[in-house]
């Protein structure tokens, strides 16, 4: 059986919500939640944090993570998760998974679906939803993605895609797989990671900021399971606050740690 590799890269940089992998959570840093969720999938065969950040590494390896330094020229994530595939002592993985640091809730069947893809043959899998509501739809900040017939992705887009010309989608149609949301986990063939950060950035990533179409320009096929529900990531501080709320009613005897 092919090995699995999980990979959370993870840097202080972020716009929205500064210093994001340390933002205190229910008195534990966001990344230690992250870790505490993926250290536990049995999909997975290994697990690493991955940062160029002192202050990170310290943060993880007091939550009982296994850190990997890596370079700080490092644009995206991706190109942090191959400098971990590319090392030696990796080279036992077939197949690499990134898992974004600030996913607090992501649930080992979502890693389990996108590792499925590469199995059946893509060289890149992830993971979509339906997108639910009209507000997400036409957020910007939620990633949306259509899909051709085998499943393969087609396109992703911060636009309200697809575009309904006959009318606004009602319910039905925003609850169905032709309306879908990007969930950020990414599992990738070895090989066809390496390929990827090779590449240089494509048209319509520049003008999206989306990475994922350099991959489908360069023609790296993505196979996209639809899995019924995921929670998404902490990007703003009001995500902060929700995910907070949550954490501390999913762990009531949580005492506050320094």
């Amino acid at each position: 059986m092919e090995r699995v590799l999980g990979v959370i890269p993870a840097r202080l940089g972020s716009q929205r919500l500064p210093r994001k992998p340390l933002h205190p959570l229910a008195g534990r840093p966001l990344i230690a939640w992250v870790w505490a969720r993926v250290s536990t999938f049995g999909v997975l065969d290994g697990a690493v944090v991955a940062t160029d950040a002192a202050e990170i590494a310290e943060a993880c390896r007091t939550a009982g993570a296994t850190v990997v330094m890596t370079s700080a020229a490092h644009g995206t994530g991706t190109e942090r998760v191959a400098e971990v595939a590319s090392r030696p002592e990796y080279d036992g993985y077939d197949i690499i998974v990134n898992v974004q640091g600030d996913e607090p809730f992501i649930e080992e069947a979502h890693v389990a679906v996108a590792v499925a893809q590469v199995r059946q043959g893509w060289a890149v899998g992830t993971v979509a939803t339906p997108v639910k509501t009209l507000e997400a739809w036409r957020d910007p900040a939620v990633v949306k993605l259509t899909r051709r017939p085998n499943g393969a992705a087609l396109y992703f887009s911060r636009a309200p895609i697809p575009y309904s010309r006959d009318g606004t989608p009602g319910p039905e149609a925003l609850a169905s797989s032709a309306y879908l949301r990007h969930v950020g986990v990414y599992a990738y063939r070895r090989e066809a990671l390496l390929r990827w950060v090779a590449l240089p950035e494509a048209e319509l990533e520049t003008i999206e900021r989306l990475e994922q179409l350099r991959a489908l320009a360069a023609g790296i096929d993505i196979g996209v399971g639809v899995v019924d529900h995921a929670d998404g990531g902490i990007d703003t501080p009001e995500d902060a606050k929700r995910a907070d709320a949550r954490l501390r009613r999913l762990t009531p005897d949580l005492r506050e740690e320094a």
